[in-house]
Protein backbone atom coordinates (compact mmCIF):
# COMPACT_ATOMS: atom_id res chain seq x y z
CA UNK A 1 0.00 0.00 0.00
CA UNK A 2 2.83 2.43 0.80
CA UNK A 3 4.95 2.05 -2.65
CA UNK A 4 0.81 2.23 -4.18
CA UNK A 5 0.86 5.59 -2.76
CA UNK A 6 4.28 6.68 -2.92
CA UNK A 7 4.07 5.68 -7.06
CA UNK A 8 1.12 7.93 -7.42
CA UNK A 9 2.46 10.88 -5.25
CA UNK A 10 5.85 10.74 -7.40
CA UNK A 11 3.56 9.97 -10.51
CA UNK A 12 2.03 13.33 -9.53
CA UNK A 13 4.75 15.29 -8.99
CA UNK A 14 6.46 14.40 -11.80
CA UNK A 15 3.08 15.13 -13.97
CA UNK A 16 3.20 18.37 -12.51
CA UNK A 17 6.85 18.95 -13.16
CA UNK A 18 6.81 17.97 -16.85
CA UNK A 19 3.61 20.27 -17.32
CA UNK A 20 5.72 23.25 -16.41
CA UNK A 21 8.56 22.52 -18.63
CA UNK A 22 6.23 21.72 -21.77
CA UNK A 23 3.90 25.12 -20.63
CA UNK A 24 7.75 27.03 -21.14
CA UNK A 25 6.41 28.60 -24.57
CA UNK A 26 3.39 29.42 -23.83
CA UNK A 27 4.68 31.14 -20.61
CA UNK A 28 7.02 33.11 -22.20
CA UNK A 29 4.60 34.38 -25.25
CA UNK A 30 1.93 35.42 -22.18
CA UNK A 31 4.27 37.65 -19.77
CA UNK A 32 6.04 38.84 -22.93
CA UNK A 33 9.61 37.15 -21.30
CA UNK A 34 12.93 37.14 -22.23
CA UNK A 35 14.12 33.25 -22.42
CA UNK A 36 16.58 34.65 -19.59
CA UNK A 37 13.66 34.82 -17.41
CA UNK A 38 11.98 31.74 -17.85
CA UNK A 39 14.67 30.31 -17.23
CA UNK A 40 14.87 31.91 -14.02
CA UNK A 41 10.95 30.98 -13.97
CA UNK A 42 11.79 27.07 -14.56
CA UNK A 43 15.05 27.29 -11.81
CA UNK A 44 12.54 28.14 -9.13
CA UNK A 45 11.57 24.74 -8.76
CA UNK A 46 15.40 23.54 -8.01
CA UNK A 47 15.92 27.05 -5.67
CA UNK A 48 13.14 26.42 -3.42
CA UNK A 49 14.29 22.37 -3.51
CA UNK A 50 18.03 22.65 -2.96
CA UNK A 51 17.31 25.34 0.09
CA UNK A 52 15.50 22.63 2.24
CA UNK A 53 16.35 19.35 0.65
CA UNK A 54 19.27 18.20 3.03
CA UNK A 55 17.71 19.54 5.89
CA UNK A 56 14.49 17.61 5.26
CA UNK A 57 16.21 14.59 4.50
CA UNK A 58 18.11 14.53 8.08
CA UNK A 59 15.31 15.44 10.19
CA UNK A 60 12.89 13.82 8.27
CA UNK A 61 14.04 10.30 8.51
CA UNK A 62 13.83 10.70 12.64
CA UNK A 63 9.98 12.11 12.27
CA UNK A 64 7.20 10.85 10.75
CA UNK A 65 8.12 10.03 7.36
CA UNK A 66 4.62 8.79 5.70
CA UNK A 67 2.93 12.24 7.24
CA UNK A 68 5.72 14.47 6.10
CA UNK A 69 5.55 13.23 2.56
CA UNK A 70 1.71 13.61 3.03
CA UNK A 71 2.56 17.73 4.10
CA UNK A 72 4.88 18.09 1.47
CA UNK A 73 2.20 16.73 -1.35
CA UNK A 74 -0.31 19.65 0.07
CA UNK A 75 2.61 22.15 -0.04
CA UNK A 76 3.04 20.88 -4.30
CA UNK A 77 -0.64 21.66 -4.90
CA UNK A 78 -0.54 25.03 -3.11
CA UNK A 79 2.30 26.03 -5.41
CA UNK A 80 0.62 23.97 -8.77
CA UNK A 81 -2.89 26.47 -7.51
CA UNK A 82 -0.58 30.00 -6.95
CA UNK A 83 1.62 29.30 -10.63
CA UNK A 84 -2.21 29.38 -12.60
CA UNK A 85 -3.66 32.03 -10.35
CA UNK A 86 -2.20 34.81 -12.36
CA UNK A 87 -3.74 34.37 -15.48
CA UNK A 88 -7.21 35.20 -13.77
CA UNK A 89 -5.81 38.75 -12.97
CA UNK A 90 -4.08 39.92 -16.12
CA UNK A 91 -6.96 40.40 -18.63
CA UNK A 92 -7.77 39.08 -22.05
CA UNK A 93 -4.52 38.21 -24.28
CA UNK A 94 -4.15 40.41 -26.73
CA UNK A 95 -1.79 40.18 -29.62
CA UNK A 96 -0.71 42.41 -32.10
CA UNK A 97 -2.15 42.04 -35.32
CA UNK A 98 -3.92 43.87 -38.88
CA UNK A 99 -7.40 41.53 -38.84
CA UNK A 100 -10.23 42.23 -36.85
CA UNK A 101 -12.35 39.50 -35.69
CA UNK A 102 -15.09 41.32 -36.43
CA UNK A 103 -14.72 41.24 -40.37
CA UNK A 104 -17.96 39.80 -42.07
CA UNK A 105 -17.22 40.98 -45.53
CA UNK A 106 -14.70 42.51 -48.25
CA UNK A 107 -13.55 45.81 -46.65
CA UNK A 108 -10.37 47.70 -47.31
CA UNK A 109 -7.82 47.30 -44.41
CA UNK A 110 -4.61 49.44 -43.51
CA UNK A 111 -2.43 46.04 -43.91
CA UNK A 112 -0.34 48.74 -47.05
CA UNK A 113 -0.48 52.11 -45.59
CA UNK A 114 -0.09 55.39 -47.30
CA UNK A 115 2.48 55.42 -50.20
CA UNK A 116 5.75 56.66 -49.22
CA UNK A 117 7.70 59.31 -50.33
CA UNK A 118 11.51 59.54 -51.09
CA UNK A 119 11.78 61.17 -47.89
CA UNK A 120 10.15 58.63 -45.60
CA UNK A 121 11.27 55.82 -47.42
CA UNK A 122 14.55 56.55 -45.85
CA UNK A 123 13.54 56.63 -42.73
CA UNK A 124 11.71 53.56 -43.04
CA UNK A 125 14.91 52.10 -44.31
CA UNK A 126 16.83 53.09 -41.43
CA UNK A 127 14.05 52.82 -38.34
CA UNK A 128 14.43 49.21 -39.49
CA UNK A 129 18.00 48.69 -40.18
CA UNK A 130 19.08 50.43 -36.38
CA UNK A 131 15.81 47.89 -34.68
CA UNK A 132 17.33 44.96 -36.90
CA UNK A 133 21.01 44.89 -36.24
CA UNK A 134 20.77 46.56 -32.54
CA UNK A 135 17.91 44.04 -31.63
CA UNK A 136 16.06 46.82 -29.99
CA UNK A 137 12.48 45.09 -30.76
CA UNK A 138 13.73 42.03 -29.06
CA UNK A 139 15.15 43.16 -25.96
CA UNK A 140 12.25 44.16 -24.09
CA UNK A 141 10.30 44.22 -20.90
CA UNK A 142 8.41 41.75 -19.41
CA UNK A 143 4.49 42.23 -20.25
CA UNK A 144 3.74 42.09 -16.77
CA UNK A 145 5.06 41.57 -13.69
CA UNK A 146 2.35 38.68 -12.53
CA UNK A 147 5.34 36.12 -13.81
CA UNK A 148 7.00 36.77 -10.03
CA UNK A 149 3.65 34.60 -9.00
CA UNK A 150 4.61 32.14 -11.34
CA UNK A 151 7.98 31.81 -9.88
CA UNK A 152 6.97 32.21 -6.51
CA UNK A 153 4.49 29.18 -7.05
CA UNK A 154 7.30 26.86 -8.95
CA UNK A 155 9.66 27.33 -5.86
CA UNK A 156 7.12 26.39 -2.89
CA UNK A 157 6.07 23.63 -5.10
CA UNK A 158 10.11 22.75 -5.10
CA UNK A 159 9.92 23.29 -1.17
CA UNK A 160 6.94 21.11 -1.57
CA UNK A 161 8.74 18.00 -3.12
CA UNK A 162 12.10 17.95 -0.71
CA UNK A 163 10.10 14.92 1.19
CA UNK A 164 8.73 12.93 -0.97
CA UNK A 165 11.87 11.07 -2.90
CA UNK A 166 13.98 10.82 -0.44
CA UNK A 167 11.87 9.76 2.52
CA UNK A 168 9.56 7.74 0.36
CA UNK A 169 12.74 5.70 -0.68
CA UNK A 170 14.11 5.40 2.73
CA UNK A 171 11.08 4.17 4.40
CA UNK A 172 10.98 1.16 1.31
CA UNK A 173 14.91 1.11 2.27
CA UNK A 174 14.28 -0.35 5.70
CA UNK A 175 11.35 -2.17 5.66
CA UNK A 176 12.25 -4.45 2.71
CA UNK A 177 14.45 -7.15 1.93
CA UNK A 178 17.81 -5.77 0.23
CA UNK A 179 16.92 -7.70 -2.40
CA UNK A 180 13.76 -6.84 -2.75
CA UNK A 181 14.23 -3.02 -2.50
CA UNK A 182 15.75 -2.82 -5.85
CA UNK A 183 12.95 -4.18 -7.46
CA UNK A 184 10.36 -1.63 -5.44
CA UNK A 185 12.57 1.46 -5.94
CA UNK A 186 12.32 0.61 -9.95
CA UNK A 187 8.97 -0.27 -9.88
CA UNK A 188 8.56 2.95 -8.28
CA UNK A 189 10.42 5.18 -10.98
CA UNK A 190 9.05 3.37 -13.64
CA UNK A 191 5.21 4.66 -12.44
CA UNK A 192 6.86 7.65 -11.94
CA UNK A 193 7.88 8.03 -15.64
CA UNK A 194 4.59 8.01 -16.49
CA UNK A 195 3.92 11.23 -15.08
CA UNK A 196 6.14 12.94 -17.30
CA UNK A 197 4.70 11.35 -20.23
CA UNK A 198 0.75 12.42 -19.09
CA UNK A 199 2.09 15.57 -18.27
CA UNK A 200 3.38 16.47 -21.35
CA UNK A 201 0.05 14.58 -22.66
CA UNK A 202 -1.48 17.44 -20.93
CA UNK A 203 0.16 19.93 -21.74
CA UNK A 204 -0.81 19.06 -25.63
CA UNK A 205 -4.39 19.16 -24.48
CA UNK A 206 -4.26 22.47 -23.02
CA UNK A 207 -1.98 23.86 -25.75
CA UNK A 208 -4.48 23.43 -28.39
CA UNK A 209 -7.06 25.47 -26.32
CA UNK A 210 -7.25 29.12 -26.32
CA UNK A 211 -5.67 30.92 -23.37
CA UNK A 212 -8.53 33.14 -22.41
CA UNK A 213 -10.86 30.26 -23.07
CA UNK A 214 -14.15 30.06 -21.31
CA UNK A 215 -13.96 33.78 -21.27
CA UNK A 216 -13.55 34.73 -25.30
CA UNK A 217 -16.76 33.10 -28.05
CA UNK A 218 -14.30 31.38 -30.33
CA UNK A 219 -16.99 29.88 -32.29
CA UNK A 220 -17.67 33.73 -33.49
CA UNK A 221 -14.27 33.65 -35.24
CA UNK A 222 -12.80 36.46 -32.61
CA UNK A 223 -9.57 34.96 -32.63
CA UNK A 224 -7.70 35.16 -35.92
CA UNK A 225 -4.96 32.66 -35.35
CA UNK A 226 -4.38 29.57 -34.78
CA UNK A 227 -2.13 26.62 -32.57
CA UNK A 228 0.82 27.06 -35.31
CA UNK A 229 0.96 30.41 -35.08
CA UNK A 230 3.99 32.31 -32.99
CA UNK A 231 1.79 34.31 -31.51
CA UNK A 232 -0.57 31.59 -30.67
CA UNK A 233 -0.85 31.21 -26.47
CA UNK A 234 -2.62 27.79 -24.75
CA UNK A 235 -4.40 27.28 -21.65
CA UNK A 236 -1.43 27.30 -19.37
CA UNK A 237 -3.50 27.82 -16.37
CA UNK A 238 -5.64 25.27 -16.54
CA UNK A 239 -3.28 22.38 -16.31
CA UNK A 240 -1.83 23.85 -13.31
CA UNK A 241 -4.68 23.73 -11.73
CA UNK A 242 -5.22 20.03 -12.92
CA UNK A 243 -1.95 19.07 -11.56
CA UNK A 244 -3.44 20.78 -7.99
CA UNK A 245 -5.56 18.99 -7.77
CA UNK A 246 -4.26 15.65 -8.32
CA UNK A 247 -1.44 16.00 -6.23
CA UNK A 248 -4.36 17.75 -3.41
CA UNK A 249 -5.58 13.95 -3.79
CA UNK A 250 -2.41 11.99 -3.45
CA UNK A 251 -1.08 13.64 0.01
CA UNK A 252 -4.22 11.88 1.54
CA UNK A 253 -3.09 8.52 1.82
CA UNK A 254 -0.15 8.75 3.70
CA UNK A 255 -1.90 10.51 6.99
CA UNK A 256 -3.06 7.29 7.64
CA UNK A 257 0.26 5.07 7.46
CA UNK A 258 2.40 4.52 10.69
CA UNK A 259 5.46 5.98 11.85
CA UNK A 260 7.66 2.50 10.73
CA UNK A 261 6.63 -0.75 9.51
CA UNK A 262 8.12 -4.91 10.02
CA UNK A 263 11.28 -5.50 8.75
CA UNK A 264 10.23 -7.57 5.70
CA UNK A 265 12.13 -10.97 6.30
CA UNK A 266 11.45 -14.81 5.47
CA UNK A 267 9.68 -15.52 8.77
CA UNK A 268 7.20 -12.57 8.51
CA UNK A 269 6.38 -13.08 4.94
CA UNK A 270 5.78 -16.79 5.85
CA UNK A 271 3.76 -15.71 8.52
CA UNK A 272 -0.04 -15.23 7.89
CA UNK A 273 -0.96 -13.35 10.78
CA UNK A 274 1.78 -10.74 9.22
CA UNK A 275 0.12 -7.34 8.92
CA UNK A 276 1.40 -3.57 7.54
CA UNK A 277 -0.97 -2.60 10.56
CA UNK A 278 0.71 -4.68 13.56
CA UNK A 279 1.55 -2.27 15.71
CA UNK A 280 3.48 -4.94 18.03
CA UNK A 281 6.18 -5.65 15.18
CA UNK A 282 6.99 -1.16 14.94
CA UNK A 283 10.32 -0.41 15.86
CA UNK A 284 10.30 3.16 15.89
CA UNK A 285 13.68 4.81 14.72
CA UNK A 286 13.59 7.84 17.02
CA UNK A 287 12.03 8.07 20.84
CA UNK A 288 9.05 10.58 20.66
CA UNK A 289 10.93 12.48 23.53
CA UNK A 290 13.80 13.04 20.99
CA UNK A 291 14.25 16.91 20.30
CA UNK A 292 15.18 18.58 17.67
CA UNK A 293 18.33 19.98 19.02
CA UNK A 294 19.51 16.62 19.81
CA UNK A 295 19.05 15.65 15.95
CA UNK A 296 20.45 18.74 14.28
CA UNK A 297 23.78 18.02 16.47
CA UNK A 298 24.44 14.59 14.19
CA UNK A 299 23.60 16.83 10.71
CA UNK A 300 27.18 18.17 9.39
CA UNK A 301 28.72 14.85 10.85
CA UNK A 302 26.68 12.92 9.03
CA UNK A 303 27.52 15.14 5.88
CA UNK A 304 30.84 14.43 6.50
CA UNK A 305 30.93 10.85 6.76
CA UNK A 306 28.47 10.72 3.62
CA UNK A 307 31.02 13.02 1.39
CA UNK A 308 34.07 10.96 2.71
CA UNK A 309 32.54 7.99 1.36
CA UNK A 310 34.11 7.72 -2.02
CA UNK A 311 31.55 5.29 -3.70
CA UNK A 312 28.76 7.99 -3.04
CA UNK A 313 30.97 10.70 -4.02
CA UNK A 314 31.28 9.60 -7.45
CA UNK A 315 27.94 9.07 -7.93
CA UNK A 316 27.24 12.14 -6.70
CA UNK A 317 29.54 13.75 -9.25
CA UNK A 318 28.28 11.39 -12.09
CA UNK A 319 24.42 12.56 -10.99
CA UNK A 320 25.42 16.41 -10.99
CA UNK A 321 26.97 15.80 -14.36
CA UNK A 322 24.08 13.98 -16.02
CA UNK A 323 21.21 16.29 -14.51
CA UNK A 324 23.33 19.19 -15.74
CA UNK A 325 23.03 17.82 -19.35
CA UNK A 326 19.88 16.79 -19.22
CA UNK A 327 17.84 19.43 -17.35
CA UNK A 328 18.56 21.98 -20.34
CA UNK A 329 17.60 19.13 -23.00
CA UNK A 330 14.00 18.79 -21.47
CA UNK A 331 13.06 22.39 -20.37
CA UNK A 332 13.72 23.68 -23.97
CA UNK A 333 13.05 20.67 -25.84
CA UNK A 334 9.57 21.65 -26.76
CA UNK A 335 10.07 24.88 -27.92
CA UNK A 336 13.47 23.86 -30.10
CA UNK A 337 11.35 21.57 -31.55
CA UNK A 338 8.99 24.26 -32.08
CA UNK A 339 11.16 26.32 -34.16
CA UNK A 340 13.88 24.11 -35.26
CA UNK A 341 10.84 21.50 -37.29
CA UNK A 342 8.37 24.24 -37.50
CA UNK A 343 6.02 22.22 -35.21
CA UNK A 344 3.11 23.69 -32.98
CA UNK A 345 3.10 24.11 -29.40
CA UNK A 346 1.10 21.30 -28.92
CA UNK A 347 2.49 18.46 -31.04
CA UNK A 348 5.88 19.21 -29.87
CA UNK A 349 4.95 18.17 -26.16
CA UNK A 350 2.66 14.99 -27.66
CA UNK A 351 5.86 14.12 -29.62
CA UNK A 352 7.71 14.07 -26.54
CA UNK A 353 5.63 12.53 -23.96
CA UNK A 354 4.26 9.76 -26.35
CA UNK A 355 7.77 8.45 -28.26
CA UNK A 356 10.51 9.23 -25.51
CA UNK A 357 9.20 8.91 -22.16
CA UNK A 358 7.33 5.09 -22.43
CA UNK A 359 11.33 3.86 -23.80
CA UNK A 360 12.70 5.59 -20.67
CA UNK A 361 10.40 3.99 -18.21
CA UNK A 362 11.26 0.81 -19.70
CA UNK A 363 14.42 0.79 -19.52
CA UNK A 364 14.39 2.06 -15.87
CA UNK A 365 11.93 -1.13 -15.06
CA UNK A 366 14.27 -3.57 -16.92
CA UNK A 367 17.58 -2.11 -14.88
CA UNK A 368 15.93 -2.96 -11.26
CA UNK A 369 14.74 -6.47 -13.07
CA UNK A 370 18.55 -7.53 -13.96
CA UNK A 371 19.64 -6.42 -10.58
CA UNK A 372 17.09 -8.42 -8.57
CA UNK A 373 17.55 -11.05 -11.68
CA UNK A 374 21.12 -11.93 -11.60
CA UNK A 375 21.40 -10.20 -7.72
CA UNK A 376 23.98 -7.57 -9.29
CA UNK A 377 26.62 -6.35 -6.82
CA UNK A 378 27.26 -2.79 -6.36
CA UNK A 379 30.27 -2.52 -8.77
CA UNK A 380 28.51 -4.49 -11.36
CA UNK A 381 25.85 -2.52 -11.29
CA UNK A 382 27.97 0.74 -11.86
CA UNK A 383 29.76 -1.20 -14.69
CA UNK A 384 25.87 -1.83 -16.40
CA UNK A 385 25.00 1.61 -15.74
CA UNK A 386 28.34 2.75 -17.49
CA UNK A 387 27.45 0.81 -20.57
CA UNK A 388 24.05 1.51 -21.07
CA UNK A 389 25.18 5.72 -20.77
CA UNK A 390 28.21 5.48 -22.93
CA UNK A 391 25.83 3.74 -25.34
CA UNK A 392 23.07 6.42 -25.38
CA UNK A 393 25.95 8.77 -25.80
CA UNK A 394 26.76 7.24 -28.84
CA UNK A 395 23.73 7.35 -30.21
CA UNK A 396 22.73 10.86 -29.12
CA UNK A 397 25.37 11.96 -31.31
CA UNK A 398 23.25 11.17 -34.44
CA UNK A 399 20.86 13.58 -33.34
CA UNK A 400 23.30 16.49 -35.05
CA UNK A 401 22.87 15.46 -38.28
CA UNK A 402 18.57 15.80 -38.01
CA UNK A 403 17.74 19.17 -39.35
CA UNK A 404 14.96 20.77 -41.55
CA UNK A 405 14.69 23.08 -44.19
CA UNK A 406 14.61 26.36 -43.53
CA UNK A 407 10.86 28.53 -43.70
CA UNK A 408 10.56 29.54 -47.21
CA UNK A 409 10.14 33.54 -45.95
CA UNK A 410 10.12 36.23 -48.18
CA UNK A 411 13.28 38.63 -47.83
CA UNK A 412 14.70 36.41 -44.93
CA UNK A 413 15.26 32.65 -46.35
CA UNK A 414 14.61 33.09 -49.69
CA UNK A 415 14.22 36.16 -52.28
CA UNK A 416 10.93 37.57 -53.35
CA UNK A 417 10.72 35.30 -56.82
CA UNK A 418 11.37 31.96 -54.72
CA UNK A 419 15.12 31.72 -54.80
CA UNK A 420 17.14 30.35 -52.11
CA UNK A 421 19.05 33.33 -50.26
CA UNK A 422 19.13 33.87 -46.72
CA UNK A 423 19.87 37.08 -45.81
CA UNK A 424 20.71 39.38 -42.41
CA UNK A 425 20.31 42.71 -44.55
CA UNK A 426 16.53 44.91 -43.74
CA UNK A 427 16.49 45.86 -46.93
CA UNK A 428 16.09 42.56 -48.56
CA UNK A 429 12.84 42.53 -47.09
CA UNK A 430 11.25 44.91 -50.03
CA UNK A 431 10.32 44.38 -53.08
CA UNK A 432 8.41 46.01 -56.17
CA UNK A 433 5.25 44.51 -54.82
CA UNK A 434 5.30 46.90 -51.35
CA UNK A 435 7.54 49.21 -52.85
CA UNK A 436 4.25 52.19 -53.10
CA UNK A 437 3.44 51.31 -48.97
CA UNK A 438 5.00 52.32 -45.52
CA UNK A 439 6.06 49.11 -44.36
CA UNK A 440 7.40 48.30 -41.05
CA UNK A 441 10.49 46.10 -41.51
CA UNK A 442 10.05 44.77 -37.72
CA UNK A 443 6.48 44.24 -37.64
CA UNK A 444 5.29 39.79 -37.47
CA UNK A 445 1.88 39.20 -38.42
CA UNK A 446 3.03 36.49 -41.31
CA UNK A 447 0.43 35.74 -44.00
CA UNK A 448 1.05 32.88 -46.49
CA UNK A 449 0.83 32.64 -50.28
CA UNK A 450 -0.34 29.80 -53.12
CA UNK A 451 2.97 29.50 -53.44
CA UNK A 452 4.05 28.52 -50.38
CA UNK A 453 6.29 31.65 -49.13
CA UNK A 454 5.65 33.38 -46.03
CA UNK A 455 6.04 36.89 -45.54
CA UNK A 456 6.38 38.86 -42.83
CA UNK A 457 3.13 40.93 -42.50
CA UNK A 458 0.62 41.50 -45.58
CA UNK A 459 2.16 45.36 -46.10
CA UNK A 460 4.94 43.60 -47.34
CA UNK A 461 3.17 40.87 -49.60
CA UNK A 462 1.82 44.10 -51.20
CA UNK A 463 -2.10 43.51 -49.55
CA UNK A 464 -4.27 46.30 -49.46
CA UNK A 465 -7.75 44.69 -48.84
CA UNK A 466 -9.45 41.61 -46.95
CA UNK A 467 -12.13 39.13 -47.50
CA UNK A 468 -13.61 36.55 -45.18
CA UNK A 469 -13.64 37.22 -41.47
CA UNK A 470 -11.80 35.60 -38.35
CA UNK A 471 -9.54 32.79 -39.22
CA UNK A 472 -10.61 32.37 -42.73
CA UNK A 473 -9.82 35.61 -43.70
CA UNK A 474 -8.05 35.84 -46.99
CA UNK A 475 -5.82 38.97 -47.89
CA UNK A 476 -5.65 40.50 -51.75
CA UNK A 477 -3.28 42.09 -53.24
CA UNK A 478 -4.19 44.71 -56.08
CA UNK A 479 -3.80 42.30 -58.77
CA UNK A 480 -6.03 40.11 -57.30
CA UNK A 481 -8.53 41.94 -59.29
CA UNK A 482 -7.45 39.86 -62.02
CA UNK A 483 -7.12 36.87 -60.41
CA UNK A 484 -3.72 37.08 -60.46
CA UNK A 485 -2.64 36.44 -56.42
CA UNK A 486 -3.82 36.18 -52.92
CA UNK A 487 -2.87 35.80 -49.49
CA UNK A 488 -3.95 33.41 -46.87
CA UNK A 489 -4.11 34.50 -43.10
Amino acid sequence: MFIMSLSFACFSKALSGTYMKSSITQIERRFDLSSYLIGLIDGGFEMGNLLFLAVVSHFGAKLHRPRLIGSGCFLMALGSAITGLPHFFMGRYKYDTVIQGSLNESVSIVACKDPITQDNYTDILQESSVNFSTGVDCVREPGSNMWIYVLLGNAIRGIGETPVTPLGISYVDDFAKAENSAFYIACLQTITLLGPMFGFLLGSMCAKLYVDIGFVNIGKNSVTITPRDARWVGAWWLGFLVASVIMLVAGIPFWFFPRSLPKQDEEHRDNPSFHLTNQEQVPHPATPAMKLADIAKGFFPSLKKLLSTPTYFLLLCGSVLNFSSIIGLITFKAKYMEQQFGQSASRANFLIGVLNLPVIAVGIFLGGLLMKRYKLSVVSGAQLSFLASFSAYLLTLLEFGTKCDNMRMAGLTVAYNGTPHVSYDTLSLFSHCNQNCSCSGVDWDPVCSDDGISFMSPCLAGCSSSSGHGKDTVMLTEQEQGGTEKNDV
